[in-house]
C-alpha cells in the first residue's frame, strides 16, 4: 500500500454532478463598495523592487495556481520529479501545457529543466490534496540523479509513450513531448525557461468522471491541490455553476 494513499482510492461513494448554487452578486452599483481615496490602493512600480520582491508579490496576488508533479528522466535513466506552480492549459489543437521553470539562485539550470531539454519528454502529474506533503518534500534541491519518487515513498507506474514514469498517487496523469522552449530574462535572477509540452496521452481514475456526462471530469472528485503565496497551499473549496451569457451585440 503507498505511503500517501490517494483520495480516489479512499472514496466510499461518487461525488454527484450536482452544484451548489451559485452566489448572489450585486447587479446594482449603489451595493459595490467604492472609494476614489488614493489611500485605499497601494501603487507599486516593479521596476523598484528587486527580484526576489517581485516574486513573492507575484505568487501571492496570482492564485490559486494549480500544480504540476512533473516527472522527468535523464539520458542515463536517472529519475526526477518536482512540483511547478507557474503552470496551466495553453491550448487544445494541438493540447499543450505550459510549465515556468525558474533557476537557481546561482544560475544553475533545474534537473527538471535539464532532464526535459536534453531528452524531449516529461510526465505531468496532477496534484491533489492527499499528496500535499510529498509535494512539498519534492520541492527540496536534491542532488541531481536522485529520484524524489523513491525518496518520498511515491508509487512509478511505467508510462505508455514516454521514458519518464508516471505516479500512482495522481489520479490524472499527462504524458508530454516537448514542444518548445521559451527564454524569458537574462538568465540572472527571476529570468525562466517555459516549457510547453504537447499531450500524446493522458490517463485519468475512473473514479473522477461525471456519470451524467461521461467524458467530464468532476473537479470535486479531483480534490485539486493548489499554490499560494508563502508556505501556503489551497484546496477546492466552494463550487458554483453560473451559465454563459449568450451572445451580446
Amino acid at each position: 500500500m503507498p505511503l500517501f494513499l490517494p483520495y480516489f482510492i479512499q472514496m466510499e461513494k461518487r461525488v454527484t454532478s450536482e452544484s451548489m448554487s451559485a452566489p448572489s452578486f450585486p447587479t446594482d452599483s449603489s451595493q459595490t463598495p467604492t472609494t476614489s481615496s488614493s489611500s485605499s490602493w497601494r501603487s507599486i512600480p516593479l521596476a523598484n523592487l528587486s527580484p526576489g520582491e517581485v516574486y513573492r508579490l507575484m505568487v501571492s496576488a496570482i492564485v490559486p495556481r494549480p500544480i504540476a508533479f512533473v516527472s522527468t528522466q535523464s539520458p542515463d535513466g536517472l529519475g526526477n520529479l518536482a512540483p511547478f506552480s507557474y503552470f496551466n492549459a495553453v491550448a487544445s489543437n494541438p493540447p499543450v501545457l505550459m510549465i515556468s521553470i525558474t533557476s537557481h539562485p546561482d544560475g544553475r539550470e533545474k534537473d527538471t529543466l535539464r532532464n526535459i531539454r536534453e531528452t524531449g519528454e516529461f510526465v505531468v502529474n496532477i496534484s491533489t490534496e492527499s499528496m500535499a506533503e510529498a509535494v512539498n518534500q519534492c520541492s527540496a534541491q536534491y542532488p541531481y540523479g536522485v529520484n524524489e519518487l523513491e525518496k518520498v515513498g511515491l508509487t512509478p507506474m511505467p508510462s505508455h509513450q514516454v521514458k519518464p514514469t508516471r505516479v500512482l498517487e495522481s489520479p490524472i496523469q499527462l504524458e508530454c513531448k516537448l514542444y518548445h522552449l521559451l527564454p524569458i530574462g537574462s538568465g540572472g535572477a527571476g529570468s525562466t525557461v517555459v516549457v510547453f509540452g504537447e499531450i500524446i496521452e493522458a490517463h485519468v481514475h475512473e473514479s473522477l468522471f461525471d456519470p451524467a456526462h461521461p467524458k467530464n471530469i468532476l473537479s470535486q472528485s479531483l480534490q485539486p491541490l493548489s499554490r499560494l503565496g508563502g508556505n501556503d497551499y489551497g484546496t477546492l473549496g466552494r463550487v458554483f455553476s453560473l451559465p454563459r451569457p449568450g451572445k451580446t451585440v
